[in-house]
């Protein structure tokens, strides 16, 4: 996958900087963390369990909850292993996400290309709530796990291995990018009234004034 054109022609990075040749895009890790730790540590977690649309402008609302379903068909609480997602060829293992003194979420190590971060201060992926899964779009040495997350459309699926041997099967609702500056955190990381996640990478133009990117893309997916 190409950088975007829009990005800013450049020779060779600097030191630190994603290589520009193929993703354009390296971390998430600007997005604003006070609404996720006022929402997803309400409850959910527990001791037994080690608890950034195809990229057009504007906002649509993720889609409403499945009248439906119930809340019993929610899984119990587990510690994910793995994330599947077919069409974009993702087929990763999961590290857990912890957060700066700042309260910004911490990336995942970029040594690893083909590794996602879970926040496991919140509810695990098939538990009510909302899940929160991240990872690296590039890095410094190549294109990494969430490259073509942008790719995913509304109905798309994919899943989520877990340690207590279920898989979390998801549909995609939606797909959104946000500019860091305004990112609208309550709508992201609110909690849910049935099991829902985020997968969360950057998008957008790299600014190498602050070495991080301009965007961050948002899919929205519920447990089916």
């Amino acid at each position: 996958m190409a950088a975007d054109p829009s990005s800013p022609p450049s020779a060779q990075p600097a030191a630190g900087e994603p290589n520009p040749g193929r993703g354009g895009r390296l971390t998430l890790w600007g997005v604003a963390i006070v609404l996720l730790a006022m929402s997803v540590f309400g409850g959910h977690h527990g001791p037994d369990d080690a608890r950034p649309t195809s990229r057009t402008a504007g906002a649509s609302a993720a889609a409403p909850a499945d009248p439906g379903r119930s809340d019993d068909t929610a899984l119990p609480r587990s510690t994910p292993t793995r994330l599947l997602i077919p069409k974009i060829g993702v087929d990763a293992p999961f590290t857990t996400l912890t957060l700066a003194d700042t309260g910004q979420l911490q990336p995942p190590p970029a040594a690893d290309t083909n590794l996602v971060g879970w926040y496991p201060g919140g509810v695990s992926p098939g538990e009510k709530g909302t899940a929160i899964i991240a990872g690296h779009v590039d890095t410094v040495t190549s294109a990494a796990v969430f490259v073509n997350l942008d790719q995913l459309r509304s109905g798309d699926r994919f899943s989520v291995e877990r340690v207590d041997g279920r898989t979390a099967n998801f549909v995609v609702d939606s797909a959104d990018t946000f500019a860091k500056d305004d990112f609208p955190s309550e709508r992201v990381y609110a909690d849910a009234s049935r099991p829902e996640v985020r997968l969360i990478t950057c998008a957008g133009d790299y600014d190498h004034s602050v070495r991080d990117y301009t965007d961050n893309l948002v899919v929205f997916a519920h447990l089916v």
